[in-house]
């Protein structure tokens, strides 16, 4: 059984979990359902089936082996509902020798850096209290304007540990700042429209380095309700995977 505090609050309802933080806990229960080290999550496919609640939370795991890759299956239980769902892909790693130089994203890193920025990511109409975006993390600001429609860039470090007593892994710290990217790249006003994500996907072809997290975001959204909102994944040293996530869009009553 599993306990969150209210530092995994998101910022609509006081009794509810902002999707980075059992985004990172699904991540942290995938890698440590394997004993065996050299093992990478390279793919956690996220389905946010209610609200995740600030309150106890029951896991069921299973595992399915292979010789290079393995698939956890985990499911997030509170008061007998599953709430969230997730499937990872494990990959073991094997040292494989590349060319020297191989066509990539563009660009291949994410300027600036994070000691270079220092306004705070700000999303209109978000409240302001103690809560996974407002305490639990630190971003910063790194491309376009969060007070505008349109894609943005910013870092994101986790400040807390994510499981208390136990060592935040890099794909946990990925996970954790994914879900973020539907508020850094809005295109619809906050006030007047909700684009909550159903879902999120993330891919990973290298463990993140470092603290930090760089997202480059950018939305899509059409008349029918449904939205999409894809983010290339950073560290400080170039790319390290992308997330996707589903969005539901309502207007405001």
């Amino acid at each position: 059984m599993w306990q969150p505090t209210v530092l995994s609050r998101g910022p609509w309802d006081e009794r509810a979990q902002h999707g980075g933080a059992p985004s990172a806990l699904l991540a942290y229960l995938a890698e440590s359902a394997l004993a065996e080290p050299g093992w990478q999550l390279t793919r956690l496919s996220i389905e946010l089936i209610k609200p995740v609640p600030i309150a106890p939370l029951k896991v069921r795991r299973e595992s399915y082996s292979g010789r290079a890759t393995t698939r956890v299956t985990i499911g997030l239980e509170a008061g007998g509902v599953v709430v969230a769902q997730a499937h990872a892909l494990m990959l073991r790693g094997q040292p494989v020798s590349l060319p020297s130089h191989l066509p990539g994203w563009s660009p291949p890193r994410m300027l600036p850096a994070p000691d270079a920025c220092t306004e705070r990511v700000r999303i209109p109409g978000m409240p302001s209290s103690v809560s996974f975006y407002d305490t639990a993390m630190d971003h910063r600001l790194a491309q376009g304007d969060t007070d505008r429609p349109g894609p943005a860039a910013a870092w994101f470090r986790l400040t807390v540990p994510l499981v208390q007593g136990q060592h935040t892994s890099p794909a946990m710290r990925a996970a954790a700042a994914a879900d973020f990217g539907n508020g850094l790249s809005w295109v619809l006003n906050p006030e007047r429209y909700l684009f909550s994500n159903a879902d999120l996907s993330l891919h990973l072809h290298r463990p993140p380095e470092g603290e930090w997290i760089g997202l480059m975001s950018e939305t899509q959204m059409d008349g029918t309700g449904a939205g999409t909102t894809l983010s290339r994944l950073y560290d400080l040293r170039g790319p390290v995977g992308v997330a996707v996530q589903s969005l539901v869009l309502r207007e405001r009553r």
